[in-house]
């Protein structure tokens, strides 16, 4: 969380907001924004920050290793196809040890023994594959994205385990929860927000992904002037 917060701050330092061209909805994302600013404020904040309260480390270590085991089923078939089987052989790996070893993935014996978990995607897949991520968009309640990803997280939505879980109650309950859990861990975040709230948050969610796409291999802007 550290090291994102630190390569976040980062981003923003050297952004001129280079990005601008690829919103041409700015006057709708913006509005839609401020509703998400304004439900997050007076709803899921207070929630979440009572959560991070009464929640020990020990206990939030053990929810994150729980969702992040899920999302690893994702990992390894996207690895797989943007042509990279050793790493989808690792994701496959982690799974297997994490859901057994691992108790349904509490814990995470996978990474001390030296598979490291990966961050992969259909929107990072459909951008090895060529197509265009598309203008930036807002939406309500799920935040900032792009055409791409729009497309992406539908069929992402299917790679989560947690649609296949029954009854549906629980389903949501464990959805909300993860909701909940993974707006915690963002509160120290927050002030680390400066300027122009919305610029701050496009130019920050566009360099992620594309520092995603590239598998962290972003080019140096001042690499030719030394």
């Amino acid at each position: 969380m550290i090291r994102g917060l630190c390569l976040l701050i980062a981003f923003q330092l050297f952004s001129v907001s280079c990005f601008a061209n690829e919103d041409p909805y700015e006057g709708v994302n913006r509005k839609i924004q401020n509703f998400n600013d304004f439900a997050d404020a007076k709803l899921i904040r207070p929630i979440a920050v009572g959560y991070d309260k009464v929640m020990p480390n020990p206990g939030k270590r053990l929810v994150s290793n729980f969702f992040g085991n899920l999302v690893e089923v994702g990992n390894g078939l996207n690895n797989l196809l943007q042509g990279k089987p050793k790493q989808a052989g690792n994701d496959v790996s982690r799974v297997l040890i994490n859901t057994t070893i691992g108790i349904g993935g509490l814990f995470d014996p996978a990474t001390r023994m030296g598979l490291r978990a990966s961050d992969e995607d259909f929107g990072q897949t459909l951008a090895v594959w060529g197509v265009p991520r598309g203008p930036y968009i807002v939406l309500p309640f799920l935040g900032p994205t792009t055409v791409r990803d729009v497309f992406s997280r539908s069929v992402e939505s299917r790679l989560d385990p947690l649609r296949y879980y029954y009854p549906v109650n629980h389903r949501n309950s464990l959805f909300g929860f993860s909701v909940l859990h993974t707006r915690s861990q963002l509160l120290a975040a927050d002030s680390v927000v400066f300027g122009d709230r919305y610029i701050f948050f496009r130019d920050a969610y566009l360099q992620r992904r594309e520092f995603q796409e590239k598998d962290g291999e972003i080019e140096d802007p001042f690499d030719d002037e030394f």
